[in-house]
């Protein structure tokens, strides 16, 4: 097992391009061990005197909860900072923020929609910054779905992992994520709906990627499916075009069909039962609410390398 001294020059968590495979692996270590202390009782205050500011332009459920949970269960002190409350809704440039912040926390943790804003804030600043979600990247939620996929299937490396549907920012992590720890990855997306340049460009190194518009083709052999909405926040204006894009991209009894007989369903949740995944699959998948468990368990592991 590669310890946390794999981790020792991570900065920041921005996106899984910047780090090496060895990187995520240490984190889903890291995760494993925080994971087990917090079901056997043991307490890890490692966190003790630090605070975490919490930047969100984008509203959340999980992102939210589990890193207050989190940072509380580390002993520090997680921080409630909302876009609009904050100087930067009414203009203050993001770097003068930065700098402001670097000097009041040690960390922070932002939920937004430009890659480009938790780019600046990590130039500007001198504190760690980690990417809770942006309309590019995710890299926390698929840290957490590495880490569930390991603890059901024992492996990553070998594992064929299928994603379908929108090439939004979850498709961009997995596909990254996936291919660094040595699983192959196939992507099903309507055409014009695909992942992004850059991530496609670090795909076509990898003879174990496939991207199609046939579902069937993905899954085929999979061991891991995975899906997600068909609009995120902020695309609700195109609901009603992605709806028509996006029709029978969903995953089903039938499409699992071509998949391994014991293949594990993922969902970063929140779920919108009968469109992008049917809600027998749902409900006969309950790895989706330890992959939502997990978000805690992996987000502790970057709060203590990043923090500590």
């Amino acid at each position: 097992m590669i310890g946390p001294s794999a981790l020792h020059r991570m900065k920041h968590l921005l996106k899984l391009l910047d780090l090496t495979g060895e990187d995520i692996i240490g984190l889903l270590n890291q995760a494993d061990q925080l994971k087990y202390e917090t079901k056997h009782g043991i307490k890890h205050h490692h966190l003790a005197g630090k605070t975490l500011g919490m930047i969100f332009t984008k509203a959340s459920t999980r992102t939210r909860v589990s890193f207050e949970v989190g940072m509380q269960q580390l002993g520090g002190h997680p921080l409630f900072l909302s876009g609009s409350e904050l100087q930067l809704g009414r203009g203050e440039p993001i770097e003068d923020t930065a700098k402001v912040l670097s000097r009041y926390l040690d960390g922070i943790m932002i939920r937004t929609f430009k890659q480009e804003d938790v780019e600046d804030l990590a130039k500007y600043g001198s504190i760690p910054i980690i990417n809770g979600l942006t309309d590019l990247y995710h890299p926390c939620q698929v840290l957490a779905d590495l880490m569930t996929i390991r603890e059901h299937q024992t492996r990553l490396e070998g594992l064929k992992l299928c994603f379908i549907g929108d090439g939004n920012n979850m498709a961009n992590s997995l596909t990254v994520g996936g291919l660094k720890t040595g699983m192959s990855v196939s992507l099903a997306c309507p055409e014009g709906y695909h992942p992004h340049q850059s991530v496609l460009n670090f795909a076509k190194d990898y003879d174990c990627f496939t991207l199609t518009g046939d579902m069937f083709e993905a899954a085929k052999d999979a061991d891991v499916v995975v899906t997600d909405v068909w609009a995120s926040m902020g695309q609700e204006e195109e609901a009603e075009q992605r709806r028509k894009a996006f029709a029978g991209y969903q995953v089903s009894q039938n499409l699992l069909g071509a998949a391994k007989s014991d293949a594990m369903v993922l969902h970063c949740l929140p779920a919108h039962r009968g469109e992008e995944i049917a809600a027998d699959v749902m409900d006969a998948h309950p790895e989706i609410f330890d992959e939502a468990e997990n978000r805690l368990h992996a987000q502790k592991a970057v709060l203590l390398t990043l923090l500590k």
